[in-house]
């Protein structure tokens, strides 16, 4: 017999993985990983203004602007529903690589060193905090 969607929502599994991963979101751990991580996001959105990107560099700019935005609302949406937002935890580690290649990519070699150390540094942080963000889940073990 097939259930509807909507029936899964209230199994006794899914609350009581929410429920695990809500314990695990309030662990010391946890919320440092998620500041930092918000911390991550909005200094490589400023980063441009910041580290004084050259006007030839404007695409790679707004590019670091949208990213460390969306990083730092998914670290925000981690640190208050992380029993809702643990699917996408994966998104900061891609984001990360995003930010190491893209000077390459969008400025196809012609980008300054300052530029390009900016992303690297910030890029490889925000990797480790994305995936320190997907360890968490690990962390606390399930009562049964």
């Amino acid at each position: 017999m097939v259930r509807p969607v909507s029936d899964i929502t209230g199994h006794p599994d899914i609350a009581e993985m929410r429920a695990h991963y809500d314990q695990v979101s309030e662990t010391p751990a946890a919320r440092i990983t998620d500041g930092a991580l918000v911390l991550a996001g909005l200094y490589l959105a400023i980063s441009p203004w910041v580290i004084g990107f050259p006007l030839y560099e404007t695409n790679l700019a707004v590019n670091n602007l949208i990213i460390g935005i969306a990083v730092a609302i998914l670290a925000c949406g981690f640190a208050s529903a992380y029993g809702r937002t643990h699917g996408v935890a994966w998104l900061p580690v891609v984001l990360g690589v995003w930010t190491v290649i893209s000077p390459f990519v969008i400025q196809r070699g012609y980008a300054t060193g300052g530029t390009i150390a900016n992303n690297v540094v910030v890029g490889v942080i925000m990797i480790c905090l994305g995936l320190s963000a997907m360890r968490p889940t690990f962390a606390v073990s399930r009562k049964r």
